[in-house]
């Protein structure tokens, strides 16, 4: 797969096929990459919590909020949920604010995934007081990101903005996810040169 493809295949995907589990070290290797990438500064101030196991998994799930344009849909039902998280953290001692490197390692870490042929959702929305219990972690570590991986259950498909202008995500009749795109024109404000 070159860049290209793997960049259009690496979307959110919002459910899994949770009978398929994945190996700690899967996630270590995406670490990896983050740990590869770059760093605003070269501080790296970012840590991280893995997750395989069932019973965490299932207590991080009850904190993720999932989907903020489909209101009626509570998430991934059981047997649809990730199989593995990496719930990225910044240790505030080091840098108060990291959110350059949180995108930067965050995508490095999803391309892998997709290379790997996992898929996964960036999840911002998250009950980060709860998570921090059901983790024990020190205050001094701010939950940033959380990622949720798994075998993909579900096609998305991306496609220009209509019409309308709008740019929210949806799922047609045959429960396709949908995601529209801003076109390119609209994107590039001067060409130079």
């Amino acid at each position: 797969m070159n860049l290209r493809e793997l960049i259009r295949k690496n979307r959110s995907y919002r459910r899994f096929d949770q009978s398929q589990p994945i190996a700690l070290q899967t996630l270590e290797e995406l670490v990896e990459l983050a740990r590869f990438s770059a760093s605003a500064s070269n501080l790296q101030p970012l840590k991280f919590v893995l997750s395989v196991d069932p019973a965490m998994n299932a207590r991080i799930f009850a904190d993720l909020r999932w989907a903020g344009y489909l209101p009626e849909w509570g998430g991934p039902k059981e047997g649809e949920r990730p199989s593995g998280y990496i719930i990225m953290l910044t240790d505030t001692e080091i840098r108060k604010e990291a959110s350059t490197d949180v995108g930067i390692m965050a995508q490095s870490m999803m391309l892998g995934a997709t290379e790997k042929g996992l898929g996964g959702c960036m999840l911002g929305a998250v009950d980060r007081e709860d998570l921090r219990r059901v983790l024990e972690l020190p205050e001094r570590y701010a939950i940033s990101l959380v990622l949720a991986l798994g075998v993909p259950a579900e096609t998305v498909v991306l496609e220009d903005v209509g019409p309308d202008g709008s740019i929210k995500y949806y799922r047609d009749a045959q429960d396709v996810h949908h995601v529209p795109k801003r076109p390119l024109d609209e994107l590039i404000l001067k060409r130079i040169g």
